[in-house]
Parts: structure tokens; sequence; C-alpha cells
């Protein structure tokens, strides 16, 4: 049996219009019947135009109801997969902590800290092999994004998705992301734990991350931190529709210079036994991080097949495109061999 998932399903949306369509056809019909009552008598209008069908301008409604359907099902883009199946994997179960808090809105690293953090990830996804992988967002608090899973397709979407406006509170709880990562790793026997806090190092709520970060590492969890942004700094831009509107100004209305906090993570690596990794170049920093992995000892674990998902919009597409075809081609008036037939009992 194929997993599937569908892609884009706010254009299901398109398909209400079949029913306002349907309307509009029954109510143009019935006043079409009116207005040729008043031209002419029935039979008179039947002899005037005798070979036009009945049946084939409802046959055309029909076709192009169907052709809206196909058309919102490619859009919607259907994506289809490989059955799963139970397999016997080795890797490290590892978790990512993304920084989602203001600050990482500052252009002083291109595009910006937060899209530069999302193309480490994605690429460090792309060198995976047999890791389980999850997510954590965090501001000023933490929140679960993807739970433990080998599913890199989903790992993807759910790290595209990360924004600023994620968490409504503003900061950033380093201390609260690495207490979340812990529940993550519910193998008490698992002792390849492995947490990636990608960040620019400012921690401005409760200060004590290096503490929760030795407990941690107490508990088996290796904790390496990725810095992004630069240690001049930058504001940090408001924008509208991609346009920038002004910078972010303190109580005293001076511009906020946010900047990356290399101590802080070197700091909290040391004290989980980890490392710190320079974002700055992402070859260079995934990598780095990879070499780190593949040091480390590789735990055995059920898992299932990931799915691998392929577009199937081109099915429905092409559906739309032959009964278009069709549509241009069907005539309102009657076929000769079917008329000769008169399946639908035409006078």
């Amino acid at each position: 049996m194929e997993n599937y998932f569908l892609e884009e399903k706010i254009y299901f949306w398109l398909l209400v219009a079949i029913p306002v369509l349907l309307l509009f056809y029954l109510v143009n019909s019935i006043w079409k019947k009116k207005a040729q009552k008043k031209f002419a008598e029935s039979e008179l209008l039947q002899r005037l135009a005798s070979d036009k069908s009945v049946f084939k301008p409802g046959l055309k409604f029909v076709i192009a109801g169907i052709v809206l359907a196909m058309i919102a099902m490619a859009l919607v883009n259907p994506k289809m997969g490989t059955k799963t199946e139970k397999i016997k994997r080795e890797g490290v179960d590892l978790v990512f902590g993304m920084d989602v808090s203001k600050s990482m809105l500052a252009e002083d690293i291109a595009p910006n800290r937060l899209e530069k953090s999302q193309q480490l990830v994605s690429q460090i996804i792309n060198r995976l092999a047999g890791d389980r992988i999850g997510i954590i967002a965090y501001a000023g608090s933490a929140f679960p994004q993807l739970p433990i899973t080998t599913d890199y397709t989903s790992g993807k979407l759910f790290l595209k998705a990360l924004n600023t406006n994620m968490v409504s509170s503003q900061g950033t709880a380093i201390d609260d992301a690495i207490n979340l990562s812990k529940t993550y790793f519910n193998d008490v026997e698992q002792t390849n734990r492995v947490l990636v806090l990608i960040s620019d190092g400012e921690d401005h709520e409760t200060g004590n991350a290096k503490e929760v970060a030795e407990e941690a590492a107490k508990e088996g969890v290796t904790i390496i931190t990725i810095g992004v942004g630069t240690k001049k700094g930058g504001p940090i831009p408001i924008k509208r529709n991609g346009i920038v509107q002004r910078y972010k100004k303190d109580k005293a209305g001076e511009t906020v210079i946010t900047r990356l906090n290399k101590d802080n993570l070197e700091d909290i690596a040391k004290q989980a036994n980890g490392k710190y990794i320079d974002g700055t170049n992402t070859k260079q920093a995934v990598d780095q991080l990879i070499g780190l992995l593949q040091n480390m000892n590789k735990k055995e674990f059920e898992a299932k097949q990931v799915a691998s998902y392929k577009d199937r919009f081109q099915w429905f597409l092409g559906a739309a495109i032959l009964l278009i075809l069709l549509d241009v081609l069907l005539l309102e008036r009657r076929t000769l061999w079917v008329q000769k037939l008169n399946l639908f009992k035409e006078k």
C-alpha cells in the first residue's frame, strides 16, 4: 500500500466553484426555455433547429466540472511514495535546536541568520544516512516541532516552515531548548544523543544555559553549537512584503544591534562534551559536524523505511487537458451516426 500526502490543500477550495457553476447552468437553462417559449412553439423550434442536441449541452457542462476538479487536484499536488517496511538502521539520535528569535532576522550573514540556519540543517540532513532526527524551535520559550524520526523529507518540510512569528514570547531561552531536547531521547539505553544548537548565542532569559548543559551531559546528551552571525553584528529589520520599513529600537529609541555571542555558545558546548562550530561557511560547517557524528558510536535500532514521495499532479493535469480538447471537439449539434441510433429518444 502506498503512502501519500497532499502538498497544497488550500486549493481544494476551488471545488466550491462547481456547485456555483451548476446553479448558474440550471438558472440559465430555465431562462433559455422561457425565452424560447416566447419566441415560438416547441414543435416549431425543433424544426428550426433540428440538428441541435438536447443531451450535449449537459455533457459539456459535466466535462467542464470535471476539468475544474482535475485542475484543483493538480494544484493540490498529491505526493505518493513506496510502501513502508521495518528495517534495521544504525546511527545517532540528532535533535536540531533552531533559534527563531527576532535577532535571527539580522542580515549580518547572508541572506539572514535564520535562513542561513535552515540552509545549514538542510545540508546536514542531505549528508545523513541511518540517523534519526528531530527539530525544536525556541525563542522566549521552546516547543517541539518534529519528533524523532527517520523521515528526512518531513524533516525538511518542517524546517522550511520555521519563522520568527512561531513563538509569541521573544528572547532566546537556550536552557528551555536543552531541557526540551532531553524528552526526545526516550531510549534509556541510548548513549549517542546529540543536540545541535544553531543560534547567534544571545541568551536574554535566565542565563543558566551552561548549568543546564552540564546536567544534560550527565544524562548522556552531547551538545554541538553552531554560531550564525558576526561579532560586528547588525540591526534587526522589520519588513512588510519583503521591504524594510524600519529597524528595531530599544526603549531609549536607539537602534538595536545584535551580535554573535561566540563565547556563550563555546561554553555551552564545552559543558556538554561537545564542540563549537562557526556557521559562516556552510560547507565547512557541515563537513565539520558530519565528521564529529562519524566518530561517534552508532547504535542499531528498528525503524520504518522512509517513503520516497513523488509528485503526481501530472496525472490530473493531463486528464484536464484531454477533457478540454474533448470539450472543444464536442459540438452542440447532433452527431450524425448517434442521431441515427437515437439512443436518447430525441425527436
